[in-house]
C-alpha cells in the first residue's frame, strides 16, 4: 500500500491540476478519450463527423448551382442536404444529451477520488501523525500548530501536511509554467527577429 504522505501529495498534485487545467477542459478531454474507446457512443460520433463534411459538402454545391438555369439539379442537391443535416441533428441531440449524462458522471467520479478522497482521509486520519519532528527542535506553539487540529504534539498532523503540499505544488507549478511563457517569448523574440533580418536583407 503506497505511503499516507504520498497519497496526500499526490491528491494535492491533482487538485492543483484541475484548478489549473480547468474542470471544463478536463471533462472535454475524457468525452474525446471515451468516443476513441469501442463505446456505445464511438459509432454515433463517426457518424456524426461524417455527416457534418457531407452538410457542408453538399452546401457549397449547392450555393455553385444555380437555383433558376439547373433547378432540378439543384433541387435534387437540396433535397440530399436536407435529408443528411436532419439526421445530423438527430445525431448531434442524442449525443449532447448523453454527454451531458456523462459529464456529470465524471464530474462525480472527479470529486469523489480527490477532493471527496482529502476529506475522508484528513476525518480518518485526524489523530494520527504524519511524521515526527525531532524534540526540542521548535517552540511548544509550533508543535501544538503543526499537530493541529487532533494529531498528537510534537507531529504533523495531515491537515498540516496536505497544506504544505499544496503550498509546495503550487509554487513549483508556477514555476514551470513561468518557465515554460519563457521559453516560448525568446522562441518568438528568435522567430521575429530572424524575419527582421531577412526583411532587411531584401531592402538591400
Amino acid at each position: 500500500m503506497p505511503s499516507l504522505l504520498l497519497v496526500v501529495f499526490v491528491l494535492q498534485v491533482a487538485l492543483y491540476l484541475i484548478n489549473t487545467v480547468g474542470a471544463a477542459a478536463i471533462n472535454d478531454f475524457l468525452w474525446l478519450l471515451y468516443n476513441r474507446l469501442p463505446t456505445s457512443t464511438s459509432h454515433d460520433v463517426r457518424k456524426q463527423i461524417e455527416l457534418r463534411r457531407d452538410v457542408v459538402r453538399l452546401k457549397r454545391e449547392m450555393n455553385a448551382t444555380s437555383s433558376q438555369d439547373e433547378f432540378a439539379k439543384w433541387a435534387k442537391i437540396r433535397r440530399a442536404h436536407d435529408k443528411r443535416l436532419a439526421e445530423y441533428d438527430e445525431i448531434s441531440n442524442n449525443l449532447k444529451g448523453f454527454q451531458q449524462k456523462f459529464t456529470s458522471a465524471a464530474t462525480t467520479l472527479r470529486y469523489i477520488s480527490t477532493t471527496g478522497l482529502r476529506f475522508l482521509l484528513q476525518f480518518w486520519y485526524a489523530k494520527a501523525a504524519m511524521f515526527w519532528i525531532p524534540q526540542g527542535w521548535v517552540p511548544w506553539y509550533v508543535e501544538w500548530m503543526l499537530s493541529f487540529p487532533r494529531a498528537p504534539m510534537g507531529s504533523v498532523s495531515i491537515q498540516v501536511w496536505g497544506i504544505s503540499c499544496a503550498s509546495v505544488v503550487g509554487v513549483v507549478g508556477s514555476a514551470v509554467v513561468a518557465g515554460l511563457v519563457l521559453v516560448q517569448e525568446r522562441r518568438v523574440g528568435r522567430v521575429k527577429e530572424k524575419v527582421g533580418m531577412k526583411g532587411g536583407k531584401k531592402e538591400l
